[in-house]
């Protein structure tokens, strides 16, 4: 059967495979992967967060990531719950890559001042899209692109700004968890990519072979 685990998903890994027995040696660390991931996503509660906020910041996230398989889950995940919300989501991701290619960014003060990355900062001037997405979730965008691409710089005031949106404190740590979740799993991703690629480069029949059932 396929596997449910989403990690293994996002990263192509096929069951009985090399890469999936190599996980399989830390089964703790792939349950609770998958354990955060359900919380995140299957929430007993969406009061503070709904399913569709959860669904848009991670498509947004995942596209700050430029990780096409990761965009493709979570975009349909968004599209199951606010279809009328993905082609705006999408635009202002492609929009806050042009303006923010690389990163991460941040200023720092005094002695490590020299250490500083300045970069701009995204916000939602479009009005259209404002008025699809509402007060809430273009805060949610913009305060994810900060959690992503400039962590350092992350202030008292921008929280305040998620605040003064109609976000709630838990719903607030909420968004928090969710782009730190999807830094975790997208570089998650990433490396077992790498180490598949590496695996077909170094043995092609045996890539062949596992990925014969595809």
């Amino acid at each position: 059967m396929p596997t449910t685990d989403v990690i293994d998903v996002l990263a192509d890994i096929e069951p009985d495979s090399a890469i999936d027995r190599l996980r399989a040696r830390r089964p703790e660390s792939r349950r609770h992967a998958q354990g955060s991931y359900d919380a995140l996503f299957d929430p007993a509660d969406t009061a503070h967060a709904s399913l569709a906020e959860r669904a848009a910041v991670a498509t947004f996230v995942a596209a700050l990531h430029e990780q096409d398989s990761a965009i493709a889950h979570y975009q349909a995940l968004l599209a199951r719950e606010d279809e009328r919300l993905v082609s705006t989501v999408v635009h202002l991701a492609e929009t806050a890559v042009t303006l923010a290619p690389e990163g991460p960014y941040g200023e720092f003060a005094g002695e490590n001042a020299p250490e500083s990355a300045p970069g701009p900062r995204f916000v939602i001037t479009d009005v259209a899209s404002t008025y699809i997405l509402g007060d809430r979730l273009s805060a949610a965008l913009e305060h994810a692109h900060l959690l992503t691409l400039h962590p350092r710089d992350a202030a008292p005031a921008d929280l305040q700004r998620l605040e003064d949106a109609g976000w709630s404190a838990t719903g607030i740590v909420t968004l928090s968890q969710l782009v730190a979740f999807l830094a975790f799993q997208l570089r998650v991703v990433a490396g077992l990519r790498v180490l598949q690629d590496a695996r077909a480069a170094v043995d092609p029949a045996a890539s062949i072979s596992e990925g014969a059932g595809r």
